[in-house]
């Protein structure tokens, strides 16, 4: 079964008032102002799986910035996932430095979600290691079983939108803080696998899964087997950050990654079964090989 456990769905009012929504929130603003940056429905989105080969999504939010927006797109998330059940799952997402962040947290495990994210610190107004701020939320998201995505970057290489200040020394502030929760780092954590290597670090991150969202734009495919190597293939979700990126290329790097037969299978489906606790709904209708020229 092959899991894409990063991708982004939209409130439909937000796909057909794009520049209204623009103006109104600060991440959306940040990250899909340029007239080339898709939004996709989840009629698109599953068209775009059964031509990719992904047996099921993970359809996350993008840290919008006002609680209205947050509770819009947990409403067109859950409302997805209903209408799909046997091909997507959802996050929740809300802005923990606002009221009513916990009861939000709360609304999102009642509607079926299975967590939290993706946080976006940087465009959310709060600080990720910031106790005061984070607290109630992850409390909350322990408590109900939820885990929590949070939006990383490098401290090095391009600047990109969104790029933002969450590095691995932030998110190992982070996790320190929090070491109950199950946590993912977007985007291979920034590189946080790389500081694997010293102990201390390493066991800080019992509950912490990195996912592959964007590697293209990022790292080459060597990614892949390198991180498994430092985190273990346990550790490691594959994510494509579809509508940025089609399914099919992320899938066909980590497909030509050299991962062993066990690490393949853990990073493209298992260990997002096993985290979210999702069921093995299509087991077996796609092979874990490359995708065809003509589905990419």
């Amino acid at each position: 079964m092959i899991i894409d456990s990063h991708v982004h769905l939209f409130p439909p009012e937000a796909v057909a008032h794009r520049e209204r929504f623009l103006a109104a929130d600060r991440t959306f603003g940040a990250l899909y102002a340029s007239p080339k940056a898709r939004l996709a429905t989840p009629e698109e989105l599953v068209e775009r799986m059964d031509a990719a080969g992904i047996d099921l999504s993970v359809a996350v939010g993008i840290g919008w910035e006002k609680p209205e927006h947050c509770a819009l797109a947990n409403d067109a998330i859950a409302d997805a996932v209903r209408r799909y059940p046997k091909r997507l799952a959802g996050f929740g997402v809300v802005n923990p430095r606002h009221a009513g962040a916990v009861a939000e947290v709360e609304r999102i495990a009642k509607l079926g979600l299975r967590g939290v994210g993706e946080l976006h610190p940087d465009s959310q107004g709060y600080a990720l290691d910031d106790a005061r701020v984070m607290a109630p939320v992850m409390d909350a998201a322990r408590r109900l079983g939820l885990a929590v995505l949070v939006h990383a970057s490098e401290p090095v290489g391009h600047d990109y939108a969104g790029k933002g200040t969450v590095t691995p020394d932030v998110l190992v502030r982070f996790i320190a803080r929090f070491p109950e929760n199950d946590i993912i780092c977007a985007h291979w954590g920034g590189g946080l696998p790389f500081y694997a290597l010293m102990p201390e670090v390493r066991r800080l991150l019992a509950r912490v899964w990195f996912d592959s969202a964007a590697t293209p734009f990022l790292y080459q495919p060597d990614v892949f087997r390198i991180a498994t190597e430092l985190v273990r293939a346990e550790r490691v979700l594959f994510g494509s950050d579809y509508p940025l990126l089609g399914q099919e290329r992320v899938l066909a790097q980590a497909l030509e990654a050299g991962l062993p037969a066990k690490a393949r299978r853990l990073v493209l489906g298992e260990n997002a079964r096993k985290l979210l606790g999702l069921e093995k709904q299509r087991r077996g209708l796609h092979r874990m090989q490359a995708p065809s020229e003509a589905a990419r």
